[in-house]
């Protein structure tokens, strides 16, 4: 089941995106880390009405951010479409025990649905340059990449930005 996140989520889902950070880590992506994300960004996020969680049997297993703010690192890309009418993927995350079963695809089902049922024109993200397996993951589901942005706080290597145009 994916909700809507309560306050009495950001906990669970802090450790679960430590254990992510950790997991990403092991594998040499420094990706996720202590500054980032950060409980600032989720109790944003929760005051914007736009963080969502996967509850599986009881447990929170994954969070996925489905936002209409366009982020100033956004601004000098050339994206595919307008900008008055997209929503904005950040902070997905499923916990390390719960990957490869094809969660993170369901909750980017779910945004791609919400963002369709909204009336916007497409999805837009980024992914870390040194995340292959995110950026296979993402083009397999038809999105394009742009444009490079950064960061300093999480790496010295660029953001890739991709932008799925809905039909």
């Amino acid at each position: 089941m994916i909700r809507k996140a309560s306050w009495g989520d950001i906990p669970t889902i802090m450790s679960m995106t430590k254990a992510c950070a950790k997991y990403m880590q092991d594998q040499g992506i420094f990706q996720w880390n202590e500054h980032y994300p950060s409980q600032k960004a989720f109790e944003n996020d929760i005051n914007r009405d736009e963080l969502w969680v996967m509850v599986l049997d009881g447990t929170l297993v994954g969070c996925i951010v489905i936002s209409t703010l366009m982020d100033e690192e956004y601004i000098l890309i050339q994206w595919l479409t307008e900008s008055e009418n997209s929503y904005y993927i950040h902070r997905l995350g499923v916990h390390p025990d719960y990957q490869k079963k094809g969660y993170a695809q369901k909750m980017m089902d779910f945004a791609e649905d919400f963002a369709k049922k909204q009336g916007a024109v497409s999805v837009r993200l980024d992914t870390f340059s040194q995340n292959n397996r995110n950026q296979k993951f993402y083009e397999n589901r038809g999105y394009q990449r742009l444009g490079n942005i950064f960061f300093p706080k999480q790496s010295e290597h660029p953001f890739y930005c991709y932008e799925l145009v809905l039909e």
